[in-house]
């Protein structure tokens, strides 16, 4: 059995992040179902997910790049990237609530994870998260976030005990809310999001005291009956309306009917259009950015710091929200969801999908427009920021087509491509994963990529044409470290063939060329070079002009990859 954590170290927060999206797994269909406010569109199982799935995805990174070493990375590093990943991977009002909710822990748990500092953690995110909304409605996971921070605080308590007794506090708020919130008590349920919640900080207790929580209803004079993180009722009293297990309704008023005492009804007022995105910009910016998305919409949410900021509002003018937007700073991930067609009731007649469709991640935005050119649906893969599989989903959904062929273009994205690809097939959409590890290789398949042949010959065209070609790339050394081309120093050249350090340089160009010979030893009838957005032109030419006289019979293409990670990508075939 495992030692359990006196404090709250990056181990158990890896542990943590793994247990609350199993938990969220689990239960993100039944969250969906009772999802009836701010609106019934049931997604907020899938948008908390879709959230921490980003924010276990960066703490696996923290430690994968411990692996080569003896000691476990710093707490402050695993909360950081926790709340990180949450940050840039948010989805809904409900995920942007909950990284807020991580970030305000985060800024505490980096200094310490004892006791004490659990517990101010637990009232800096609450508080954290109260800011970050712009008009606070009781009887939401904000009611639930309060509830267990109060009840985590108390002098001279282990670890075990702030934990218990914040899920305590929050699952027993959570049965409360359906009386605070008069949609929640004409619906039968408890707040969505709030459940969420409970869930994750199940898996909180969890990863501190090795034994799940007991996961049922709190119930008593006052206290609504409904489900509770899984757990299951069957015929007790919600505000008169009788709970089957699940949060469904089993007699009563239908959701919808009557005044409802929130921003927007049930049946489709309000707001058409959900808007998300990230953006960078400075704090006084934001400040007036808030200002003008709450007088364009409600359901309004900003959170994170450093420059680094996540926007969530619900508005009729997708494009107003916006260029707000890009006139506060820099926003890109943008997403758009129109709720009618999201929940199903759009009667506007939908396009015949295509029969064929191609998904590819890119590292910048001009891979981006190239591949969109070649009639691609593009993921963009920003430095520090890997798609979650509900981005590549996405993805697919918005190819609208019968088939869809995905290339990751990384290694590290197998597991990620091929969770989306499974979803995607559970909706009836036909998905062959090609493993491509880079950005070349995606390029050499998209090349030969034809619509019109069947869909398993295509396949193994483009299949056969991305691993025939090899793959490096160049990056700047970080530290120093043992590599399979010997010890590099920190600011060192490193170029990268088929995914190990092969040559150690001082300077781009000279590497650059030592890579392509190497590479180019074994043959090829073509180079592909992708330049980052500050490498020049003039060493392209440089690079070109040194293919095309050392090696008569191969050709080059020259694309800008736009901001990337890399500042040179190479391809060979």
């Amino acid at each position: 059995m495992p030692q359990l954590p006196d404090d709250l170290d990056a181990v158990a927060v890896r542990t943590w992040c793994s247990l609350a999206l199993e938990a969220l797994g689990r239960e993100r269909a039944e969250i969906d179902a009772i999802n009836v406010y701010p609106i019934a569109d049931g997604d907020t199982g899938t948008n908390l997910y879709l959230t921490v799935e980003s924010a276990a995805a960066a703490v696996e990174a923290v430690f994968a790049a411990h692996e080569t070493g003896t000691t476990a990375p710093a707490t402050a590093d695993a909360v950081r990237a926790m709340a990180h990943g949450a940050l840039i991977g948010a989805r809904g009002n409900s995920g942007t609530i909950l990284a807020q909710l991580l970030r305000g822990m985060a800024g505490v748990l980096a200094d310490g994870g004892d006791a004490a500092h659990l517990s101010l953690a637990l009232t800096r995110a609450a508080a954290a998260a109260r800011q970050a909304v712009a008009h606070p409605v009781e009887g939401t996971v904000l009611t639930v976030a309060t509830a267990a921070a109060e009840a985590a605080q108390g002098d001279e308590r282990e670890l075990r005990a702030v934990v218990s007794a914040a899920y305590e506090g929050a699952r027993a708020a959570l049965a409360r809310t359906p009386e605070q919130l008069a949609v929640l008590g004409r619906a039968g349920v408890v707040d969505a999001g709030g459940r969420g919640l409970v869930a994750v900080l199940g898996a909180l207790v969890e990863a501190v005291t090795g034994q799940a929580p007991v996961r049922g209803p709190r119930t008593g004079p006052g206290k609504a009956a409904a489900p509770v993180d899984g757990g299951s009722v069957v015929g007790l009293p919600v505000g008169g309306v009788p709970v089957p297990a699940g949060g469904a309704l089993v007699e009563g008023p239908p959701v919808g009917e009557g005044p409802l005492d929130c921003p927007e009804d049930l049946d489709g007022g309000g707001p058409a259009f959900e808007v998300i995105y990230l953006l960078e910009a400075r704090d006084e910016q934001v400040d007036r950015l808030r200002t003008r998305l709450d007088a364009l919409g409600d359901s309004l949410v900003v959170v994170g710091g450093d420059g680094l900021w996540h926007v969530h509002v619900h508005v009729d003018d997708a494009g107003a929200a916006v260029e707000a937007g890009v006139e506060a700073g820099r926003p890109y991930r943008i997403r758009i969801t129109h709720f009618a067609t999201e929940s199903g009731h759009d009667v506007r007649v939908q396009a015949e999908p295509a029969q064929r469709a191609v998904v590819v991640v890119v590292p910048g935005d001009g891979l981006a427009g190239l591949c969109t050119e070649a009639g691609a649906t593009t993921v963009i893969a920003r430095p520090g920021e890997p798609p979650a599989s509900g981005e590549l989903v996405d993805a697919i959904r918005r190819a609208h087509a019968r088939e869809v062929v995905l290339l990751p273009n990384d290694a590290a994205l197998r597991h990620t491509a091929a969770a989306a690809a499974e979803q995607a097939r559970t909706e009836g959409v036909r998905v062959a994963l090609v493993p491509t590890r880079a950005a070349v290789q995606g390029i050499a398949a998209l090349a030969v990529h034809e619509p019109d042949r069947g869909f398993d010959e295509d396949v193994v065209a483009m299949t056969a044409a991305a691993g025939a070609t090899r793959y490096a790339e160049l990056a700047v050394a970080e530290r120093q470290s043992w590599t399979m081309a010997g010890i590099c120093q920190a600011g060192d050249i490193l170029g990268l063939i088929d995914g190990d350090v092969a040559v150690i340089g001082a300077d781009v160009p000279a590497t650059a060329r030592t890579v392509l010979d190497r590479m180019l030893a074994a043959g090829g009838e073509l180079v592909t070079l992708v330049l980052g957005e500050d490498v020049p032109d003039a060493m392209a030419d440089a690079l070109e002009k040194h293919v095309r006289e050392g090696y008569l019979a191969v050709d080059t293409l020259v694309y800008r990859g736009g901001h990337q990670r890399a500042p040179l990508l190479i391809g060979v075939e």
